[in-house]
């Protein structure tokens, strides 16, 4: 049994999630189902995140094990062949240790939402990021965005689906950049609760528009309470861009 971990890049939009559903398609079951067609196997493929119905990716690691003798780049190849015509590819893959898990070995977790300030429709970017029809404040943004970095208690910032056994989490990084109507928030954090990414960049977007003060995302935070969120942001504009592991 070889085990492989695998870098993969997908548009969520056609997908439930990352994590198999019974209501519908996702992106574990393109990517399980064409590891059977090429080995004969029902292996799991374990991903570092469990991204959520419309979200995306530009490199999630997950793992999966094999049986039969193959080699890294001969099954990336297959896979990328056979899980066609769905929105996935496997941009690399390496043969790792046994006791190396896509999830439980990741020790940082990086995303990136992207948003789109203008009025008129988005057209190639539909789907792929949230339109803002009105003026952001961007220094008023990144002052808001301070006020989260660190460690806190993110239960406002929380699903009430999450099933975390704490909502404590330490945020390492919480920036906002802008160049013209382009604007990225990236968010790092060695584990991040359901929706807490969403959540956040929801209530930036409220500072941005000046409905909130940076204060505002403050007692936010401070009320630990789901009923104190201002906004959740729609997945459209998510992305899973990497995943940090232990050199060595």
């Amino acid at each position: 049994m070889t085990r492989f971990a695998l870098t993969i890049e997908f548009d969520g939009r056609p997908f439930m999630g990352w994590q198999r559903q019974s209501h519908g398609p996702s992106v574990q079951q393109a990517l399980e189902e064409a590891v059977f067609a090429i080995t004969g196997e029902a292996a799991a493929v374990q991903a570092a995140g469990r991204t959520d119905a419309g979200v995306h990716a530009t490199a999630m690691r997950a793992h999966v094990d094999v049986a039969r003798p193959i080699t890294a780049f001969r099954l990336m190849e297959a896979l990328n062949a056979r899980v066609r015509p769905a929105p996935v590819a496997v941009l690399a893959a390496e043969e790792v240790p046994d006791d190396w898990h896509a999830r439980f070995s990741c020790v940082g977790r990086h995303y990136r939402y992207s948003i789109v300030q203008r009025r008129a429709p988005l057209t190639f970017d539909r789907g792929l990021a949230w339109r803002v029809t009105t003026p952001l404040d961007i220094a008023a943004m990144r002052e808001g965005a301070a006020r989260l970095i660190g460690r806190h208690d993110f239960t406002t910032f929380r699903s009430v689906h999450c099933q975390a056994d704490s909502p404590l989490r330490t945020l390492d990084r919480l920036d906002v950049t802008a160049e013209g109507a382009d604007i990225d928030i990236f968010a790092s954090a060695r584990s991040f609760l359901h929706h807490q990414v969403r959540s956040m960049v929801g209530c930036l977007v409220l500072v941005g528009q000046g409905k909130w003060t940076p204060d505002d995302v403050s007692a936010a935070l401070d009320a630990r309470d789901r009923a104190a969120l201002g906004h959740n942001a729609p997945p459209d504009g998510l992305y899973f861009i990497g995943a940090d592991y232990p050199r060595g």
